[in-house]
């Protein structure tokens, strides 16, 4: 055998045993008559030790050759190490070897094999295979492993069935796009690779399945950013037979064991609110809650005077920043050019002061009394000591604007500690959304969620008003799950295909299978995803998601370490039945 023990269970209760190694080099300290290495795997690190007195001559010498990375194995026997080493598991210890094997000799990496290392995300993307050997690559990918193997246990107790569905499916004209896949058997035609087994959950509650789940890949041909990739992983879940009280609970009761078997924390308090409330209070739908700067609705106390950026805004909102009453004007100017930026988009901001002594100072002071100020304070909350910051604007544009500045202002304070948790889940979304460019109505979700039955009236005649039985989850300002009730009839769901603007051609076209299965009797039925990557890195202490994935792509959606995607050669584009014209 290569091994007796791994590099990271031996102990002073092994001083004297006979134990075979092997791993990697991770350094070696040569003093001439003495030669140490760091020997590594998965499971930690052990001291190894070469003694000129105590070493056969020929392994001694071997040890002298001995590189970073060099996979070794090695027999000998546990000794008590004099120079103890309290941070690892074991630095009371260290093996006098007897025998040494070079397993595989190793190139010098291109950049150190260390917690701290001194790659950069370019080069450790490019050799991945050896971004793993680090704790910290590794450990991310060990917490992935545990959160999976949590989630089945909680959901499998709870009766769910895990059932895989397929990869190869059609392709439809909602949500982002696809990734297609030629048909060799069938030319012209094409695969697509599901953005979500939606469909598919939803016969498997036809078919009287129950409790659904699946720990799934899926795949969107979409913009990348540091919480997106190509493919992503979900935990897709659906159940029969409920209303959304229902799955709010089972998916709180996960949640919570995840933060509890993951965290060792316990949650208290998991907040509802409205889609509405979210976005007048917080500017977005995902509010992270960990602090406060709720938004104070100015308008009445600031639209009667004569400040003409007031007066023409629709909106006039501000925030309360805790302590940064005492910010310089170079700090406070250099906010305003923050907030300027394209990616934020304002144009412009005006800040109050809250004096210690209870008197206020402001960039407006030209327009604005003492007492129009205090009423500033007393709608945003604000405190001696802190700063007021408004922004002013069409009521969207600017919600978005402060939300941003919220956010970017409590990462400046440290107040986003990724040590505290604090979901919530946001309700009562919009059912439908309009396209300003297209003037058409889209589904907010997908075209498959059930509109509120007390506003289906308003479908005829208000759209944008009638609410959808939809719900998010969201954990520290991140979105980490969504999901609806279904429609599960065929009148209401070629209704719903209607007002999203699909013929009827297009609809039976695109989901007749869909429709034609719910006249055999589909169950009242809804569901939930949850974003396994995303989920992972927020208890992980991140905010992006790649070091919890094994092989993730760049930001241009390749990979770097197979330089993919790839032409292919033309005997395979003529068997596929692809023209391909680059010119």
């Amino acid at each position: 055998m290569y091994r007796s023990h791994n590099c990271g269970e031996l102990n002073a209760s092994n001083i004297n045993t006979e134990v075979t190694l092997a791993g990697w080099v991770q350094k070696s300290r040569d003093k001439g008559f003495m030669n140490w290495v760091d020997l590594r795997d998965r499971y930690g690190i052990t001291q190894l030790i070469f003694d000129e007195s105590r070493t056969d001559k020929t392994v001694f010498e071997l040890a002298k050759t001995l590189g970073r990375e060099f996979v070794i194995q090695v027999k000998g026997t546990v000794i008590e190490r004099e120079a103890k080493n309290k941070n690892i598991p074991t630095g009371e210890i260290e093996i006098l070897v007897s025998e040494l094997t070079i397993l595989n000799a190793a190139l010098t990496p291109p950049f150190t094999i260390e917690d701290e290392t001194d790659g950069g995300e370019d080069i450790r993307m490019k050799y991945r295979y050896l971004d793993i050997r680090r704790n910290p690559v590794k450990n991310s990918l060990l917490l992935r492993h545990k959160v999976a193997m949590e989630v089945r246990k909680y959901l499998s107790d709870l009766d769910f069935c895990e059932v895989e569905t397929p990869y190869l499916i059609k392709s439809t004209p909602e949500g982002a796009r696809d990734f297609v896949v030629p048909s060799r058997m069938n030319e012209g035609q094409f695969y697509a690779l599901p953005q979500s087994p939606q469909t598919f959950k939803q016969l498997l509650m036809v078919g009287g399945m129950d409790k659904y789940f699946q720990i799934v890949k899926c795949f969107r041909d979409e913009d990348l950013r540091a919480d997106r990739q190509p493919e992503f992983t979900q935990i897709d879940c659906e159940m029969a037979f409920v209303e959304q009280e229902d799955i709010l609970n089972v998916f709180e009761g996960l949640t919570r064991h995840l933060l509890k078997e993951i965290k060792g924390i316990e949650v208290d308090k998991f907040p509802r609110i409205t889609y509405d409330y979210a976005m007048k209070t917080y500017g977005n739908d995902k509010p992270d809650i960990r602090f406060g700067m709720e938004f104070g609705e100015l308008n009445e106390f600031a639209q009667h005077k004569d400040f003409p950026v007031f007066n023409a805004a629709e909106l006039v909102v501000g925030i309360a920043v805790p302590g940064a009453g005492n910010y310089t004007r170079k700090e406070i100017d250099g906010l305003i050019d923050w907030v300027k930026r394209p990616q934020v988009g304002a144009s412009g901001m005006v800040y109050s002061k809250c004096n210690d002594d209870g008197t206020f100072k402001s960039s407006v002071d030209k327009f604005y009394d003492q007492e129009d100020l205090g009423q500033w304070a007393k709608i945003t909350g604000a405190k001696p000591g802190d700063m007021i910051f408004v922004l002013s604007g069409p009521a969207n544009k600017t919600r978005a604007q402060l939300s941003a500045l919220r956010m970017e202002l409590a990462t400046r304070l440290g107040l986003r500690k990724p040590e505290e948790f604090a979901p919530l889940w946001v309700v009562d979304f919009p059912l439908l959304e309009l396209d300003e460019e297209s003037g058409r109505y889209h589904a907010m979700h997908h075209p498959f969620t059930s509109p509120k039955p007390e506003d289906m009236a308003l479908l005829e005649t208000e759209p944008g008003k009638v609410r959808a039985n939809a719900y998010d989850m969201v954990l520290n300002g991140n979105e980490i799950g969504g999901g609806s009730i279904r429609i599960h009839d065929k009148a209401t769901q070629q209704l719903m295909f209607k007002y999203l603007g699909f013929t009827e051609e297009e609809a039976k076209a695109q989901f007749g299978f869909l429709m034609d299965a719910f006249q055999f009797g589909a169950p009242p039925h809804g569901g939930l995803a949850f974003g396994l990557d995303r989920l992972v890195a927020i208890l992980g202490g991140q905010e992006t998601i790649r070091d919890f994935i094994a092989f993730p792509k760049n930001n241009s959606g390749r990979d770097v370490m197979i330089d993919a995607p790839a032409a292919i050669d033309d005997a395979q584009l003529k068997e596929l039945h692809i023209k391909v014209n680059l010119a």
